[in-house]
């Protein structure tokens, strides 16, 4: 790294909720290494409201390459004219220190071209060519992504201190949880159980591999409301809605759905007051383990000693452990469709778990 202490650094990762929830202790050890530090963040739309509310970023610039090709196949001087101010916008800013984990050889050369003097991050498939320093990499295997995200840290000899993950939340969504929950009759009940029965927006049509079939999950809604006079709250994004309302036709008893109902934030809000959230892997587990929520989380194709709850304490992980599980390495899933990891996994299984967090 560069003699004297960074005076602005820039954190790029432009991937999903959980990445963006994974760089936050990063964000923590920085400043408490340099607490006069300027941070700037370059993240999608979709998850800037995880760092809108993180009085440790100073700055948030927002990648929208979407939104970019739609304005560039419609008149490309319009395109040109947003991209400059964009670019623009991080240039002004004169950063001294880029910590890149997009693995995106168009962020490396940008900041680059940009004149951020010292860059540092993975070089994926050779992307890091014009990084000062690339760390070899060919996927996350072996440890958490966290901690390939710390390692960042390591090579500029940032000492690692904090390990939790942050999604600082405001007194607005904090009420109107509270009072989603009131207007509900939900505090006077038995616990309080969020199901999460999606698989993540990042996925994409890919995410049904990542689902616990909803027959099970409606099957253990019930099963919680009658062994423990649970309150069953489903909740999701708006892709997610109609698998929530399969879940509702399922059921025996009556329960809430949110399902595409709440923003991010409030989402977490309400997980927060939650006694316990169940949910697949994805996005929604690491932004309720954020928010301070105990979980248990489903696992299939994916390691959770990879993608799983971090840290662990307080969290309980349940899968079936086959021989061909977790079979996504390198970013890849395997060609399987029969899902056996998740179609065989019971009920059962999953409210030895429950019940163990309770």
């Amino acid at each position: 790294m560069a003699r004297n202490p960074p005076g602005k650094v820039l954190i790029i990762n432009t991937f999903g909720i959980g990445d963006v929830l994974f760089t936050t202790p990063l964000i923590s050890n920085l400043k408490t290494a340099y607490p006069d530090v300027y941070i700037g963040y370059l993240c999608n739309r979709r998850t800037s409201p995880l760092l809108e509310h993180n009085t440790k970023v100073n700055r948030i610039f927002i990648y929208a390459r979407d939104e970019l090709n739609v304005i560039y196949k419609r008149s490309r001087r319009q395109y040109w004219k947003v991209f400059g101010a964009f670019v623009r916008g991080i240039k002004e800013e004169r950063f001294d220190i880029v910590l890149d984990v997009s693995l995106s050889g168009f962020t490396a050369f940008l900041t680059w071209w940009i004149g951020i003097p010292y860059r540092v991050g993975f070089d994926y498939k050779r992307r890091g060519f014009f990084m000062n320093k690339k760390i070899p990499f060919k996927g996350y295997e072996d440890k958490h992504v966290v901690e390939y995200y710390l390692d960042l840290l390591r090579e500029i000899g940032v000492p690692i201190k904090h390990k939790v993950m942050e999604f600082p939340l405001v007194k607005e969504d904090m009420d109107w949880a509270s009072g989603f929950l009131k207007e509900n009759g939900v505090p006077v009940r038995g616990p309080v159980i969020g199901l999460v029965p999606g698989g993540g927006e990042s996925w994409g049509k890919e995410a049904v591999y990542k689902r616990w079939p909803a027959g099970s999950f409606a099957k253990l809604a019930d099963k919680l409301i009658e062994k423990s006079a649970a309150q069953i709250i489903l909740l999701g994004g708006p892709p997610e809605s109609q698998l929530c309302e399969e879940i509702v036709r399922g059921m025996r008893n009556p329960c809430l759905s949110l399902c595409g109902k709440t923003s991010l934030t409030q989402f977490a809000a309400l997980a927060q007051q939650c006694s316990l959230i169940v949910t697949n892997d994805g996005g929604s587990l690491h932004a309720a383990v954020a928010a301070g929520s105990k979980t248990v989380s489903i696992f299939g194709p994916v390691d959770d000693a990879v993608y799983g709850p971090y840290p662990f304490e307080g969290h309980m992980v349940v899968k079936k452990d086959l021989a061909c599980q977790p079979c996504y390495r390198r970013f890849r899933r395997a060609q399987c469709e029969h899902i056996r990891c998740l179609k065989q996994l019971s009920v059962e299984e999953v409210i030895g778990k429950v019940e163990a967090i309770l």
